[in-house]
């Protein structure tokens, strides 16, 4: 620690340190496909591990990273992994990584224009690129009425998008007057939590969420939609929203964009769209046809921080009308106003979100781009959904083992023919290795094992690995 009366760490011991945790970086990224993939602490271990009090002093720099080995990292789950294959990817990569630590570097508090013009300014243009690279409809660029602007994750994207429904729906009076109880909201039964926990934070409640049915596909039925709308609307109530999914979490389900848009039109309905994860396969033209019918959609989203090589947290959020958006969320008391925003010339991201203050997040997203541009980023995406495509084929051929729901992508969901106690056990068995990790949902009522590839480093080598262990584990849980 610093001899310095400030106790503050001098810009020689920071940059001395600073090159030591990159160091650190650089070799965990090395070393990280032969750590065990899932932590294997038991619950508590960590906390008790750690001193009960706060140090009164100081301690040395190399004391603290030599804890991280030490303490830290036997509770971490190696999302980083090549070997994991749980929930969905949450990549990283070099040029992320430096992005953030430049972003914190700078420390900027990006809440309004003038609180740093460059903050807000690179976020609408990356934004812009970003529209251009996946190919979305032109009204959700800034150059129109629309633009994008980057949240933390899906889940406050579609709380966003819920709250400017409700307020389009309402003339405003809802943020006025509170909800009457009467406004209600739809999604698929395949769809994220999000949506659950945004009905029950802008107000509408539970009960006036509709979960749709969905087809053999676990896409929503348009039909099934129109028969909620219809019976809804003869109960007295106002149907208002609608999220749809692009790639559901469970099953990679694809709504049928082109239909539940023209519905959702018909009655006035926002449309949200969610496309978390894949969203990213836009960047592939071959794989655009899944989002047909954005054009259609009153907002859109998708994570860069799940299969985008940048690390957590950044979700693309884009709207048609922004002022719709910016009507719902803004408060302006006196110590924010300034020349700027009075002039309307400006973006304040302050108003596209739920808090005020907002960290420089685009930094890391322009270097992901500029770095790897968009050659580099269709290069692996395309690989990841090749390997899942080549292990999709290994379970179809299997004897043992079969799909449980389609695999357009990336993510593949099979399952044993023994049932569900035989699946439940060869998952627990499987990831207690620590040489993969994978994750389970339930599928038409049937416990189904998941496999996602979309980690940085993931190669073939590391898919063959993993269906050779789900083999050799099944055969030895076989009587």
């Amino acid at each position: 620690m610093s001899n310095d009366a400030s106790f503050h760490m001098s810009p020689e011991e920071f940059r001395r340190w600073g090159h030591a945790v990159v160091d650190w970086v650089a070799d965990y990224q090395r070393r990280v496909e032969s750590l065990p993939v899932f932590s294997r602490v038991q619950p508590g271990q960590i906390r008790a591990s750690l001193p009960a009090e706060p140090p009164q002093r100081g301690e040395s720099f190399e004391t603290i990273l030599a804890d991280v080995e030490r303490l830290i990292l036997p509770g971490i789950t190696h999302w980083q992994s090549p070997n994991f294959f749980a929930y969905f990817p949450a990549n990283n990569s070099g040029p992320s990584i430096l992005g953030e630590l430049l972003s914190a570097g700078l420390g900027v508090q990006g809440m309004l224009w003038a609180t740093s013009p460059a903050c807000t300014e690179l976020e609408t243009h990356v934004l812009d690129w970003m529209a251009t690279m996946v190919g979305l409809p032109e009204k959700f660029k800034s150059t129109g009425a629309g633009g994008g602007v980057i949240q933390e994750a899906a889940s406050s994207a579609v709380l966003c998008a819920l709250l400017a429904a409700r307020e389009r729906a309402t003339g405003l009076q809802s943020n006025e007057c509170g909800c009457n109880g009467k406004l209600v909201a739809y999604t698929s039964t395949q769809a994220h939590s999000s949506v659950e926990k945004a009905v029950k934070i802008a107000g509408l409640g539970r009960a006036n969420l509709r979960l749709v049915e969905v087809d053999k596909s676990f896409a929503m039925r348009p039909d099934a939609l129109a028969q909620h709308i219809a019976r809804d609307r003869q109960a007295g109530l106002q149907p208002c929203f609608v999220s749809a999914t692009v790639g559901t979490t469970s099953s990679n389900g694809f709504d049928p964009l082109p239909e539940l848009g023209r519905i959702c039109r018909e009655h006035g309905l926002w449309l949200h769209v969610d496309g978390a994860m894949c969203g990213t396969a836009a960047l592939c033209p071959e794989f655009r046809h899944l989002q047909n019918g954005l054009e259609l959609a009153d907002s859109y989203c998708f994570n860069p921080h799940k299969w985008m090589f940048t690390n957590f947290d950044c979700d693309c959020f884009f709207v048609a009308d922004r002022a719709a958006l910016i009507k719902a969320l803004s408060v302006l008391p006196e110590y924010l106003r300034n020349k700027a925003t009075e002039s309307g010339a400006v973006f304040d991201y302050r108003d596209w979100q739920v808090p005020l203050g907002r960290r420089f997040r685009a930094l890391k997203l322009w270097f992901v781009i500029r770095h790897y541009g968009v050659e580099g980023l269709r290069h692996h995406i395309r690989r990841h959904v090749e390997l899942a495509q080549e292990f999709a084929r290994w379970v179809e051929a299997s004897p043992d083992f079969e799909l449980t729901a389609p695999a357009p992508l990336n993510l593949v969901c099979f399952a044993h023919r023994a049932g569900d106690d035989f699946n439940r056990q060869l998952l627990e068995r499987l990831n207690q290795t620590g040489k993969l990790y994978l994750t389970h949902t339930i599928l038409n009522g049937r416990y189904t094992l998941r496999l996602c590839v979309g980690q940085t480093h993931t190669e073939a080598a590391h898919v063959r690995q993993a269906w050779d262990l789900i083999q050799q584990n099944a055969q030895q849980l076989q009587p």
